[in-house]
């Protein structure tokens, strides 16, 4: 690594940690002029596909979920580090699952199995957008089994 201060070309790394997913930061300290700086290492993947329904293709976007997190959970006590972690949780796994290309139809699922452990009303909300709901009967359908398991606790 070059000193962004001297350009020599010889640094030690003084500390690494992990900052955030899929990243590394590290402190340096230059080998001739001993000022220290930090860089941060990301780890580079060929961008996975979003396969949607009309069969284009497009870069995946976590904004997206972000956004449509954002319409579901709108007046609901869910705090954006929760939702934050429902965004990278799917986003690893999909890193994880899939190597080039995955159907919008599996993210939404991811994002619908993660929405209804923490709230139903946002899950119903996103299902009754991403599913398409036409009628009351859509919505009944989805909520059943929603309303076994509160019954069985």
């Amino acid at each position: 690594m070059m000193c962004p201060f001297c350009h020599h070309q010889e640094t030690n790394v003084v500390d690494s940690r992990v900052s955030q997913p899929f990243a590394i930061r590290r402190r340096r300290k230059c080998l001739s002029c001993e000022r220290r700086f930090t860089t941060y290492e990301k780890i580079e993947e060929s961008p996975v596909k979003v396969i949607k329904k009309d069969g284009s293709r497009v870069p995946f976007d976590r904004g997206k979920i972000k956004s449509g997190l954002e319409k579901a959970c709108y007046k609901r006590q869910i705090s954006d580090r929760i939702l934050e972690q429902v965004i990278s949780d799917v986003e690893a796994l999909l890193y994880e699952q899939f190597e080039r290309e995955v159907h919008s139809r599996e993210i939404g699922e991811k994002v619908m199995e993660a929405l209804r452990r923490i709230d139903h009303v946002a899950f119903v909300r996103f299902a009754s957008v991403y599913r398409e709901f036409q009628d009351v009967n859509d919505f009944v359908e989805e909520l059943a089994p929603i309303l076994r398991e509160d019954r069985q606790r």
